[in-house]
């Protein structure tokens, strides 16, 4: 089924030509489609190939068990040409799920898939892909028909296309994020590492990295053909789910304070019992990690930039959003008029204005601009920082995050010290400024 770009945006000849300059990424969003898609209209019109392309509910079935980041209401009720109908909506009425369980809609799924990788994706991010596969009665999350979906992505493209790579985005627990890696070599290469961005943020806001080097000595892969896909930010906001039972419950109540205190917004999940319970958090990182009672924009600027350190130097391949990469503010107002509040990291920017602050090199933005860049370009060149190197975490002081980098072959080697704290912190025959960071590359 032919896929199009809207005109007034391009064509696919304008992706084939990011794509000779880029690893490009697609979304590949295969749990739902617009409310406004050609395949939805068609249903709504009652057209025979369209009838059962999305799920309708009859009658009165037990919901109550459906895992949903959302607290709108799970069905929505669409007027059709055969009558109205109630439709699964698991993120909201403007978008509807696929029901997979059609052959027809798996084909069109994997045409969308191949679509993409022949206008050249190099990485195709799975959305939301927990939810795929609906079962009433279940969870409707993690269920094993998903992670079977997933296995035939990857048999598909391990066939036409080998060199591409799968990318499931879940904001879920830790350790059903993980699941997503299957066996090592059967589902997807790349795994978003939820658990990160709210576990260096808590580091940060209590000046104690124990938590952080707690976890990250369990990291452990399947194989050494997958590897996580690191971050702190993204266009959504900072997963909470993916901390639990590594943060206690105050702890993660803290950060939902601190995001609130800061300028953030909270979004909620609805709980099986029907109460609601904190989802993510909507905050620009670099707000979450400025305390308003100190107003030394330089401090804030250092913080920011040793969360993206520690980020950097954690074992896999990393990924910073481009509001981080230039030292973006939140856009409260824009989340407020819009009633969104994941539109908070999302500002529109005027290019003659980003470019002028960019040139100052006094500013905010150049400042983190080149910080950034800096830790980029010696992590790109430092061979211990390979994907697919070791890691060792190292205890020396809980102000300090401290790893241990290794090349695949061990012959070289890089210690990362993170200073988490407004303390000055010797370890090591370092001394660490507050917030500092420091890479030894050996």
């Amino acid at each position: 089924m032919p896929q199009s770009i809207d005109r007034s945006l391009g064509t696919w000849d304008d992706i084939g030509a990011l794509a000779r300059e880029f690893n490009l990424m697609v979304d590949g969003v295969f749990n739902h489609v617009s409310g406004e898609s050609d395949w939805f209209r068609r249903f709504l019109r009652d057209e025979p190939p369209f009838r059962d392309w999305f799920i309708v509910v009859q009658d009165e079935p037990d919901l109550s068990q459906v895992v949903r980041p959302r607290t709108l209401p799970l069905l929505t009720k669409f007027e059709t040409a055969a009558g109205p109908k109630r439709v699964w909506t698991t993120f909201g009425p403007d978008q509807v799920d696929n029901n997979v369980k059609n052959p027809d809609v798996l084909l069109a799924l994997l045409d969308v898939l191949l679509l993409y990788v022949k206008e050249g994706a190099r990485f195709v991010r799975l959305d939301a892909i927990a939810y795929l596969w609906k079962e009433i009665g279940t969870s409707c999350i993690h269920l094993p028909q998903t992670h079977h979906v997933i296995q035939l992505m990857r048999a598909v493209l391990d066939v036409v296309a080998p060199d591409i790579m799968l990318i499931t985005e879940t904001n879920v627990a830790h350790r059903d994020n993980v699941s997503y890696f299957g066996d090592g070599t059967n589902e997807a290469q790349l795994v978003y590492n939820f658990a990160l961005p709210p576990l260096v943020l808590h580091s940060l806001v209590t000046g104690n990295a124990d938590a952080l080097s707690r976890w990250a000595t369990t990291l452990s892969l399947p194989s050494r053909r997958v590897a996580f896909l690191n971050f702190l930010a993204s266009h959504d906001g900072i997963g909470v789910t993916p901390a639990a039972g590594i943060l206690t419950s105050a702890e993660l109540e803290n950060l939902v304070t601190v995001a609130q205190r800061r300028g953030g917004f909270v979004s909620y999940r609805r709980n099986h019992d029907g109460t609601s319970s904190p989802y993510e958090l909507n905050i620009n990182y670099l707000d979450a990690l400025s305390d308003q009672s100190d107003p030394s924009e330089q401090v804030q600027i250092d913080r920011f930039v040793t969360a993206h350190a520690i980020m950097l130097a954690m074992p896999g391949l990393p990924a910073i959003y481009v509001h981080s990469l230039i030292g973006s503010r939140g856009d409260r107002a824009g989340a407020e008029a819009s009633g969104m509040p994941r539109r908070v990291n999302r500002q529109r920017l005027v290019l003659a204005d980003l470019e002028r602050e960019l040139d100052d090199r006094a500013s905010r933005r150049s400042q983190v601009l080149r910080r950034l860049l800096a830790l980029l370009d010696r992590r790109r060149t430092t061979p211990a920082f390979q994907p697919a190197g070791g890691a060792d975490v190292m205890q020396l002081d809980p102000r300090v995050f401290a790893l241990q980098r290794f090349s695949p072959d061990r012959n070289e080697q890089a210690v990362c010290l993170h200073n988490v704290s407004p303390d000055r912190v010797a370890v090591i025959g370092e001394s660490l400024a507050p917030y500092e960071t420091r890479w030894l590359i050996g």
